[in-house]
C-alpha cells in the first residue's frame, strides 16, 4: 500500500471535518446548557437544590450541609463543588469515610444539565441518565457507608493534599473561563477521533475488543463500542458521547449498544482525573473507584437483561 501526501492530507482534513462536526453538536448542547445553570445558580437554584438534598445527607452518614456541596457539583461541576466544599467543611471534623461517601455522590452525579444534554444527542433520554445518576449515586453511597460504619473502616481524620482556588464571581471572568474550556474541546476530540482510527488501523481496537470481552458479553454491550466505552470511562462522559455520536452517524454502533454505553458512562466515567480530584481531599480509593465501577458492572449488567435485543430503546440520534 503506497501513501501518499495527498492521501494524508486528504484524511487528515476529512478528520478535522468530523471533529467539527461532533465539536459543534457538542457546542449546541453544552453552550445553552452552561446559560441556563449560570442563570439558575444567579437566582438561588442551587441553594434551592440544597434545601432539597441537605435531609438526605443523613441518611449516607454526612451532615446536612453537604447537601450544598451535592447542589453544586449537580448543577455545575466537581471542582466548584470542592470549592463549596472547603467552605462548607470548615471546623468539621470529617474522616476518610465521610469524604469517601461525599466523593461517590460528586463523581456519579455532576454536571447533569450538560452531560444530560449531550447524553440527550446520542438519542438517551433525560428521564434514563438523570434519574439513573442521581439514584445510583444514592444507593452506592448509602452501600459505602454502611459498609463503613458495619466494619469501622476508614475513621481517622481526611488528610486534604489539595484546595482549589476560590473563583472569580465576576460574570466577565466566568464567561472567558468557559469560552476557554469549550475552545480546548475541539482539539481534545480531533486527538481523540485520530486516536481511534490509528489503533483501528494498526490492530489495537481488535486487540482491546479481544481483552475485553468477558466483560462486554456479560454487559451484553456489542465490541464496536469497545474503544469509545474505554475513553468515557477515561477521560468523561461528554468526550465518550461525543465520540458515540460521530460512530452511530457512521451505523457502527446500534442505539441499544449506545443506549447501554452511555448508561455505563453515566455511572462511571472519568476514572482518572475526577477520582484524583476527590483522593485529593482524602478519600479512599478502594469504595471512589473499584466500588463505583464494580456497582456500575452490575447494574448495567441487571439492566441489559431488562432491554431485549431487538428492542430500540433509545430516539434517532440528532445531528442537525
Amino acid at each position: 500500500m503506497t501513501i501518499t501526501f495527498k492521501g494524508v492530507g486528504e484524511a487528515g482534513l476529512a478528520l478535522l471535518q468530523d471533529a467539527w462536526k461532533v465539536y459543534i453538536t457538542l457546542l449546541k448542547v453544552m453552550v445553552p446548557a452552561l446559560i441556563v445553570v449560570k442563570a439558575l445558580d444567579m437566582v438561588g437554584g442551587t441553594e434551592w437544590l440544597a434545601q432539597m438534598l441537605s435531609p438526605l445527607m443523613q441518611l449516607v452518614g454526612l451532615p446536612e450541609q453537604m447537601g450544598l456541596v451535592w447542589a453544586t457539583a449537580i448543577l455545575t461541576n466537581i471542582y466548584t463543588a470542592l470549592v463549596v466544599f472547603f467552605d462548607v467543611a470548615a471546623g468539621q471534623d470529617l474522616s476518610v469515610a465521610d469524604v469517601s461517601v461525599l466523593g461517590i455522590l460528586l463523581l456519579v452525579a455532576h454536571s447533569l444539565p450538560i452531560e444530560g444534554a449531550v447524553a440527550k444527542m446520542t438519542g438517551v433520554s433525560w428521564r434514563i441518565t438523570v434519574p439513573l445518576r442521581l439514584v445510583g449515586g444514592f444507593v452506592l453511597a448509602a452501600i459505602v457507608n454502611q459498609v463503613y460504619q458495619a466494619g469501622d473502616w476508614q475513621q481517622q481524620p481526611a488528610v486534604i493534599l489539595w484546595q482549589p482556588e476560590q473563583q472569580s464571581a465576576a460574570l466577565s471572568d466566568w464567561v472567558l473561563n468557559q469560552a476557554s474550556i469549550l475552545a480546548t474541546i475541539f482539539f481534545i476530540i480531533a486527538g481523540l477521533m485520530l486516536l481511534l482510527r490509528v489503533l483501528r488501523l494498526i490492530g489495537i481496537e481488535a486487540l482491546m475488543q479481544k481483552m475485553l470481552s468477558p466483560l462486554l458479553r456479560s454487559l451484553t454491550i456489542g465490541k464496536e463500542a469497545t474503544n469509545v466505552t474505554i475513553i468515557g470511562l477515561t477521560l468523561g462522559l461528554s468526550f465518550g458521547a461525543g465520540l458515540l455520536i460521530d460512530e452511530a452517524k457512521s451505523g457502527n454502533i446500534g442505539k441499544r449498544d449506545i443506549l447501554l454505553s452511555v448508561c455505563f458512562l453515566g455511572l462511571a466515567h472519568s476514572l482518572i482525573e475526577d477520582t484524583l480530584l476527590i483522593l485529593l481531599i482524602g478519600a479512599d480509593i478502594t469504595s471512589i473507584l473499584w466500588g463505583r465501577l464494580l456497582f456500575a458492572i452490575v447494574v448495567i449488567a441487571a439492566m441489559a437483561r431488562l432491554v431485549p435485543r431487538d428492542t430500540l430503546p433509545v430516539s434517532k440520534v440528532s445531528l442537525s
